[in-house]
């Protein structure tokens, strides 16, 4: 039945044309964003996993900033310690030498005492960002220090933040609040550094930092009296003292690596992770390219299509003539 009121050809192909003209809009949106899913109504699943991720991934960029900064301090550490173990060295040679009958000991004093400032200095320089994990000048003590290392969602979906930790009470070399805290301030015992120990305790500390407690022992120091004995005594304190600076050098140093290992690992993660959600949401241009066209020439014929079917409606006249 033809009809004037009804175009039922033209009605099938307006409704083709519409599909095909939101398809092509949908088309052009990939195309223009980049992206398959660019909101919830697109694909609500993949949507929320890949905006959860995002949000870790900036999580964890974070974490990579304060990694930056862990490292920063445990370098700042480091190299201050390093400095004091050349230093602690150069002493013990010093006293070293002082046992050599004959030399002046005033003179070789007069050198250890500017090698003890010198230890104090870099001490008080080795601080960033306001820490010193060298030279504490407070009342409070310096305990363990924490990076923040890791963001981490379990399988339930929580989160949680993991840290580095570094006992610092270990490196502090000057404690002006309790000489016993500090590597350079804090007594040793000279006789239980012998092979054998007599049983006699000896005490020793190597610099004098005017500390609120005092160590006990008498400051490693020369004169022209002091005897062989006390000068082989403080050697064995002066080696000590070595020891444990070599020590918390050592903890530092792999602290150091550790951090710089996980860096590189937040690194990896965080490219990962972008991937992952570039699997999920990021448009496949050669294909969406291949169907705009496709889309652009069924549009063209849709167009043709309803033109033609709007045309029978003016064929009806010619019934007429």
């Amino acid at each position: 039945m033809t009809s004037i009121l009804t175009n039922s050809s033209a009605m099938a192909a307006l409704s083709t044309l519409r599909s095909i003209s939101s398809d092509l809009e949908t088309t052009q949106g990939r195309i223009s964003s980049g992206l398959r899913v660019e909101s919830a109504a697109d694909n609500s699943a993949y949507w929320s996993i890949a905006t959860t991720m995002r949000s870790d991934n900036k999580a964890l960029s974070t974490v990579q900033d304060a990694l930056g900064l862990g490292a920063a301090k445990t370098d700042t550490a480091y190299t201050g310690l390093e400095s004091a173990i050349d230093v602690v060295s150069e002493i013990k040679a010093k006293l070293v030498a002082a046992r050599e009958p004959g030399v002046d000991k005033d003179k070789i004093n007069k050198e250890i005492t500017e090698l003890k400032n010198q230890l104090v200095s870099t001490a008080q320089s080795a601080s960033f960002s306001g820490e010193n994990w060298l030279y504490n000048d407070t009342t409070n003590t310096v305990g363990t220090k924490e990076m923040v290392g890791s963001f981490t969602r379990d399988s339930s979906g929580n989160v949680s933040v993991g840290v580095l930790e570094f006992d610092a009470s270990t490196s502090v070399l000057v404690d002006t609040n309790d000489a016993g805290l500090g590597l350079l301030t804090k007594d040793y015992d000279a006789d239980a550094e012998l092979a054998t120990p007599t049983g006699t305790t000896q005490n020793f500390y190597l610099i004098d930092a005017s500390s609120t407690t005092t160590a006990s022992g008498s400051e490693i120091t020369l004169d022209s009296t002091t005897a062989d004995a006390d000068i082989e005594a403080m050697i064995r304190v002066v080696d000590a003292i070595l020891g444990d600076a070599t020590d918390a050098a050592a903890t530092l140093g792999a602290t150091n690596t550790r951090i710089s290992m996980q860096d590189e690992f937040m690194a990896d993660l965080m490219d990962v992770i972008d991937k992952g959600v570039g699997r999920l949401v990021d448009a496949d241009m050669n294909e969406e390219s291949t169907r705009l066209k496709a889309l652009q020439t069924q549009q063209q014929l849709g167009i043709q299509a309803l033109s033609i079917a709007n045309s029978d409606s003016q064929n009806i006249l010619s019934l007429f003539r």
